[in-house]
């Protein structure tokens, strides 16, 4: 650290604030240790790829067996999102009233593979036979240990039928490095009749 950091380090610990623990971990030699929880533009990236390959790989297990589909889809939640942060600000394309928003891990997986009483209109969105995946980002907004994604999905089917959504991400790095999936918006584009 350079010479104001440990100013403003020591500063704080004089009048008393708490420092968030990777600053503490980093400050704690002074230099010897250091740590940064800034997301890169390749592992938004990555993490956008990851969550294409997953909801295919959930449709491909799903044409096995529904068992075989939630296992995977649990996997995936456990893994990519951020339900062990606490709640994920998840609004999937197809809900409505008072199921919309997927604030657990419980509604998410209803969503993605069907099967919870909970969640009656769920049939599975991730069992509908996708076999490709593409996303095409508008804009990616970073900002240290989080980052925004904007833009669309394209998903094709096993008939070749493209579907195409508006899709927001936001990513927080967790304590261990990993991005989780902390917002995920996704809405049929806007089409104005006339």
């Amino acid at each position: 650290m350079n010479f104001r950091t440990n100013m403003i380090v020591a500063s704080c610990l004089i009048i008393g604030f708490t420092l968030p623990a990777q600053a503490k971990k980093a400050s704690s030699a002074f230099g010897s240790t250091v740590q940064n929880s800034n997301i890169t533009e390749a592992e938004v990236q990555a993490a956008q790829e990851a969550w294409g390959k997953a909801l295919i790989q959930i449709s491909k297990d799903g044409e096995k067996s529904n068992q075989k589909a939630r296992e995977t889809a649990i996997a995936v939640l456990d893994g990519a999102y951020g339900y062990n942060l606490g709640p994920v600000l998840f609004k999937p394309t197809l809900t409505f009233g008072d199921k919309t928003f997927r604030t657990t891990k419980e509604g998410a997986l209803a969503y993605f593979v069907g099967g919870d009483p909970n969640f009656p209109n769920d049939t599975g969105f991730a069992l509908r036979g996708w076999e490709k995946y593409e996303y095409k980002n508008a804009a990616v907004y970073i900002n240290g240990d989080m980052a925004l994604t904007m833009g669309n999905v394209m998903l094709t089917d096993k008939s070749g039928k493209v579907t195409t959504v508006d899709k927001t991400w936001g990513f927080k790095k967790d304590a261990q490095g990993k991005l989780r999936i902390v917002l995920h918006h996704s809405s049929l584009p806007f089409s104005p009749t006339k």
